[in-house]
């Protein structure tokens, strides 16, 4: 067995730090870390760990699983993948922090521990705010901070969960919790603010279309999978995962329906699309499971190549609404052809990756009799047809002539383009490379005549309803009210009379921190974990709470406000 002492995601964090010495150095670990960190992850066996002692722990820093090198090894190849999209048109800040974003996500994947996972969670929030910012125009720059501010809140509830889950139960093992503790409910709430759970979905169609080309293909990827692979792990089985499950699916189905603007289409299906993964984890079967890992493996893949596709065409003519578009297949085929091939994968069209990964988890509501959930997951695949897999390609690429005819993609843009393609196609042709490594023994077949007959029909009668609907359909220059609304404009507007919520939370927070240190002081020193823990009781747990709730709320009002 060979000794893996140097945590694989750290290869890209560190070696991202080199990348502003000079032009060359930057493309060469462009090209060469993802493949350091991929032939680490696979250099040590499952159930291979590493332990470092800390203030009385046994840290983790490595913990080799089967749905951890899965995760871990998908965010190397789009890391690879990325580097190749982006390294002729991405500024050095970009990938740099795309590089860190992304170690750090790996870092997650292969975390045993809660301080571990939770210092990566934090450096990751960090990189991808400044690939947003990267942009560097003033809509990048604001989306940024909105972005920062939801994920600071997001760590700051995770934070005060493992505090209190350290209290209660004296360990940091990052396991299957049973949602019996108040702290549990907060790790739940941190992981799902990332994964794009109500009520705060907004913060994807607001962030990732206001990065560059390539920025967008980076977000893409790893801040809501990481959570999907946290949820995997921590909450599999959890029945209120269904309904927030199914929540995500329809809100991202009807806002991209509903969408003017290319990239803010996908950012909702991003939503649409961990929705499916989220009800495969809350189902919690084996089959379930497998089907919600195997659709992230997939959908980094598919949704990245509808990003590239979408990204090709904003770098060519600067334009990102629909009502802009049109006709650019006579002069970008090849980005056409490369985006509808995303665009059949990310409908479950037979023969891609999206009909080998998604119908699992359909195929486990259906074995639980769980009749209701099958029909909304059905009618949903229908729903993903319409607005990603015909809408966009449709109203970009053919539609009315809008008279553009700008050249073809870059070729480093077709390579990664094409390269993924590949994977779409391959895997939905030959899907056991993929099934050998997902979490449990697959027992499987996706290509049965039932299933291709009944898919078939379903896209067959979506496609209809799309152009007969086609008038309807037509976008407009309108602008889709989120609940982001409720915290970037109704907040403002009543609470600028008089007193503003900005000084009753600075009250709020000077009261509660010096009430709370007074706490602190008398229980930490009295405890027998006085030496190793932040907190000891669960009144200094509730300390680190409504500390965390507060400060969060403030730096969402210092921004907004």
């Amino acid at each position: 067995m060979t000794e893996l002492l140097f945590p694989p995601g750290l290869v890209l964090v560190l070696g991202a730090l080199l990348m502003p010495l000079g032009l060359k150095i930057r493309n060469a670990l462009i090209f060469s870390l993802p493949v350091i960190c991929l032939a680490l992850i696979w250099s040590a066996p499952a159930g291979y760990i590493v332990t470092l002692p800390f203030i009385g722990f046994e840290l983790e820093p490595i913990k080799i699983t089967t749905t951890g090198k899965l995760f871990a090894t998908i965010f190397s190849l789009m890391a690879l993948v990325g580097g190749i999209y982006a390294y002729k048109t991405a500024n050095t800040l970009e990938l740099t922090a795309a590089f860190v974003y992304a170690g750090s996500a790996i870092g997650v994947t292969l975390s045993g521990d809660l301080i571990t996972l939770f210092i990566f969670w934090e450096i990751m929030a960090i990189g991808s705010t400044l690939v947003i910012w990267a942009a560097r125009h003033e809509a990048a720059y604001r989306a940024s901070v909105r972005y920062l501010m939801v994920h600071l809140f997001g760590g700051l509830l995770l934070m005060a969960g493992i505090a209190g889950h350290i209290v209660e139960t004296g360990s940091i093992r990052f396991e299957a919790l049973s949602l019996q503790s108040v702290s549990q409910y907060l790790i739940l709430a941190g992981f799902l603010i990332n994964a794009g759970a109500p009520p705060l979905s907004a913060w994807i169609a607001d962030a990732y279309p206001e990065a560059s080309p390539s920025g967008s293909v980076f977000l893409s990827a790893f801040t809501t999978k990481t959570a999907v692979f946290t949820l995997l792990v921590a909450f599999p089985g959890t029945w209120l995962l269904i309904p927030i499950g199914i929540y995500m699916i329809f809100y991202g189905i009807i806002y991209a329906l509903l969408e003017n603007d290319m990239r803010r289409i996908l950012a909702y299906s991003i939503v649409n699309q961990v929705g499916f993964m989220i009800t495969g984890i809350g189902l919690g079967t084996e089959m379930a499971l497998n089907g919600a890992a195997a659709h992230a493996f997939a959908h980094i893949i598919y949704k990245a190549l509808l990003l590239m596709s979408a990204g090709a065409v904003l770098y060519r003519t600067g334009k990102r609404r629909c009502t802009e578009l049109g006709g650019l297949f006579q002069t970008m085929p090849w980005t056409a052809l490369l985006g509808i091939i995303g665009a059949l994968a990310i409908s479950s069209f037979p023969f891609t990756s999206g009909f080998v990964t998604k119908s699992m988890i359909a195929q486990s509501a259906a074995d639980q009799h769980l009749v209701i959930i099958w029909f909304a997951l059905a009618a949903a695949s229908a729903g993903v047809f319409l607005h990603a897999g015909i809408k966009f390609p449709w109203f970009v690429f053919f539609q009315k002539d809008s008279g553009m005819r700008p050249p073809e993609a870059p070729r480093n843009m077709l390579l990664a383009m094409t390269v993924f393609a590949v994977f779409c196609i391959g895997l939905g042709i030959y899907p056991e490379p993929l099934y050998a490594i997902l979490p449990f023994a697959v027992s499987y077949e996706p290509y049965t005549a039932a299933h291709l007959v009944a898919q078939f029909q379903l896209l067959l009668f979506a496609g209809l309803a799309f152009f007969v609907m086609l008038p309807m359909m037509k976008r407009t220059l309108t602008i889709s009210l989120d609940f982001d609304w409720f915290y970037r404009k109704f907040l403002s507007a009543t609470t600028r009379p008089g007193i503003s919520l900005m000084q009753v939370l600075n009250r709020l927070v000077n009261l509660v921190i010096k009430k709370s240190w007074q706490t602190f002081q008398a229980t930490f020193n009295a405890s027998r974990f006085s030496r190793y823990h932040l907190a000891s009781s669960w009144p200094t747990g509730s300390m680190v709470l409504w500390i965390g709730v507060i400060l969060g709320g403030y730096l969402i009002a210092d921004i907004y406000l």
